[in-house]
């Protein structure tokens, strides 16, 4: 088939750049984000969208900026990638610093749900933890079959992780919590209205799963945010100190409190939260999408 083709001959070439020496991929993968900026004309909107939508008080000059940053930095998190999934023990252990592990260590013995918003870091993070400890997580499927080959291969390296397709539900969450696996989770992307809650993201209300506050309810787990961010050289992934109310708030204020969390954090880093996401595409009712003047033609402006 010639997408399996096409992806086995860019696996190849990935493989082949992350084994330049590191300054060289990182400048290469900013040339690259800059390219991708002006050319996938509908994931440069989307993210102009949202941070217009997020950042009204910006200029647009300044959202510019950070749309290109992000390009860039995006780039360079999929190089980096697979540098962690197939890099030595090691090279991941310099790769990327883990910060404040006590705050885990201290919740062992619990159920626990390892909160990772959607930084460009957090298959970097993933990677990290996985050499700690053994973990579970939930992943959307690839659409092609050898780059989802690939993607679980990389993903499984370390201390043979569970790996929950999203298609399951949280019924593979639940197992995994109660036989005493700390679930890493991403819980927050717009998969629609089902299960979610319209609560402020900058101001704008998001449909914001509730995931977080049912698993918690049903397993007991504590709740810990785990924040990667991208530096010049490395990752660091940070633990932030565990919510261990979310089983008993209710599902909208879990809702809240996390979304409000993440705004902190995309203050400290604007550039690297996943902006090429439609985090606004499901709307209240008789709200139109902010995205529908977004076509799909690449290198239209």
């Amino acid at each position: 088939m010639i997408g399996d083709a096409l992806a086995r001959v860019g696996l190849a070439l990935v493989r082949a750049v992350v084994r330049m020496p590191y300054p060289w991929v990182r400048a290469l993968a900013s040339g690259l984000g800059a390219l991708l900026y002006v050319v996938v004309v509908p994931r440069r909107r989307i993210a102009l969208v949202n941070l217009g939508l997020c950042f009204p008080q910006w200029t647009e000059a300044r959202r510019r900026a950070v749309a290109r940053a992000h390009f860039r930095l995006y780039a360079r998190s999929f190089f980096d990638r697979f540098i962690v999934w197939e890099g030595s023990e090691q090279r991941v252990r310099e790769f990327v610093r883990l910060e404040h592990f006590e705050r885990f260590e201290a919740c062992r013995g619990r159920p626990l749900i390892v909160l990772v918003p959607h930084f460009l870091g957090l298959d970097a993070a993933g990677t990290r933890l996985s050499l700690q400890t053994r973990v579970a997580s939930m992943y959307a499927d690839q659409s092609n079959r050898i780059l989802n080959r690939a993607v679980r291969a990389g993903r499984a390296r370390f201390n043979d992780p569970v790996l929950l397709s999203r298609r399951e539900g949280l019924r593979g969450a639940v197992r995994a919590l109660r036989s005493g696996m700390p679930l890493y989770f991403l819980p927050d992307m717009d998969l629609g209205p089902r299960d979610a809650v319209f609560v402020p993201f900058f101001g704008v209300p998001a449909a914001t799963v509730t995931s977080v506050a049912r698993l918690a309810r049903i397993t007991g787990a504590v709740v810990l945010p785990l924040v990667a961010r991208i530096e010049r050289d490395r990752y660091v992934a940070a633990f932030h100190p565990p919510w261990a109310d979310c089983g008993t708030d209710p599902p909208e204020a879990v809702a809240r409190r996390m979304n409000a969390f993440i705004e902190q954090r995309v203050l400290e880093m604007p550039a690297q939260y996943l902006w090429t996401h439609r985090r606004f595409k499901t709307r209240p009712p008789g709200e139109a999408s902010p995205y529908a003047a977004i076509g799909a033609t690449w290198f239209r402006r």
